[in-house]
C-alpha cells in the first residue's frame, strides 16, 4: 500500500469530525457538545458521540439533533474506531467527555496541519484543580509527551483521517491505545506536534481514587507498557478497566 502524502493543502471551510467516546457521561455530555458548537472559526463540524454502555444513558440525554449518535460495545479504542468509520471530516479529533477545548482549537489544528509537515498532534494538558500536586502532574505529563511524542488521549489527539486510515486506527486493547497509535505513527514516518496551548481536563479521576494512588498506578502502567508488557496482561491487574472508562 502506498503511504498517503503529507502534503495536503486545505481550503476553508475544513470539515472536522469530533469523536467523543463515552461511558455513563450523561452529566457532562451536553455541556461538552454545547462548547464544541461555540468554537471559533467558519468550519464545518460534525460531532459524533459513541456510547459504550448497553443502557445508552449518555445518548438518551442528547437533544441536539445535529449530533451523530452511535451505540456499540465498550472499549475506548473500539469506540473511537467506530466513530472514525462514520466520520465524514478530513480531520479527526478524539475528545474525552471530561475535557474542554480552547475557543480557537480548530484554528490551531488547521495551522498545524496545513503545511504538510505533521500528520496530527495533541494539546498540552491542564488539570482543572488548584492542587499543587495536580499542577505538577499536568506539567510532567505535557513534558513527557513532548519528549516521547506519545500524548495521552485526554490531551485531545487530532489526526488527518487519510493517515488514520492508513495506519489502521486504534488497536482494540484495554488501555494505552493512544500511546500505541502514536508509536505506530512514528514507525511509519509520520510526525506529530504537541501544541503549547492547553486543554482543560477534569480532576475527577484523581479526586475519586486519590491523587497519590492514581499517579503511582498510572506511572506503573506506562512503565510496564514501555518495557514491553502487553496491554492485555497489564489490564488483568486492574479490573476497573472492564467497568468504567479508562485513561
Amino acid at each position: 500500500m502506498t503511504q498517503p502524502s503529507h502534503q495536503n493543502h486545505y481550503l476553508k471551510p475544513i470539515k472536522f469530525s469530533i469523536i467523543i467516546p463515552v461511558f455513563h457521561e450523561a452529566k457532562r455530555i451536553k455541556a461538552l457538545v454545547e462548547s464544541i458548537h461555540q468554537l471559533e472559526g467558519l468550519y464545518h463540524i460534525e460531532c459524533i458521540v459513541v456510547d459504550g454502555s448497553p443502557s445508552q444513558d449518555t445518548l438518551a440525554v442528547l437533544t441536539d439533533t445535529t449530533v451523530v449518535r452511535i451505540n456499540c460495545r465498550q472499549g475506548r479504542g473500539f469506540q473511537m474506531n467506530i466513530g472514525a468509520a462514520h466520520a465524514q471530516g478530513e480531520i479527526l479529533m478524539f475528545v474525552h467527555a471530561d475535557t474542554m477545548l480552547p475557543k480557537n482549537t480548530l484554528q490551531l489544528i488547521e495551522q498545524t496541519l496545513k503545511s504538510g509537515d505533521y500528520v496530527g498532534g495533541a494539546f498540552s494538558l491542564h488539570i482543572q484543580s488548584r492542587h499543587p500536586l495536580l499542577r505538577i502532574i499536568a506539567f510532567l505529563s505535557t513534558l513527557r509527551s513532548h519528549l516521547t511524542r506519545a500524548p495521552y488521549g485526554d490531551q485531545v489527539i487530532f489526526i488527518k483521517k487519510q493517515y488514520f486510515d492508513f495506519v489502521g486506527g486504534y488497536r482494540d486493547i484495554p488501555l494505552m491505545e493512544d500511546v500505541e497509535l502514536m508509536r505506530r505513527i512514528y514507525k511509519n514516518g509520520g510526525k506529530i506536534r504537541i501544541l503549547p496551548q492547553t486543554v482543560l481536563t477534569s480532576s475527577r479521576r484523581w479526586n475519586a481514587e486519590g491523587i497519590l494512588y492514581t499517579t503511582v498506578r498510572d506511572l506503573v502502567i506506562i512503565t510496564l507498557y514501555w518495557l514491553g508488557v502487553p496491554a492485555q496482561k497489564i489490564a488483568r491487574f486492574y479490573p476497573w478497566l472492564n467497568e468504567e472508562e479508562h485513561k
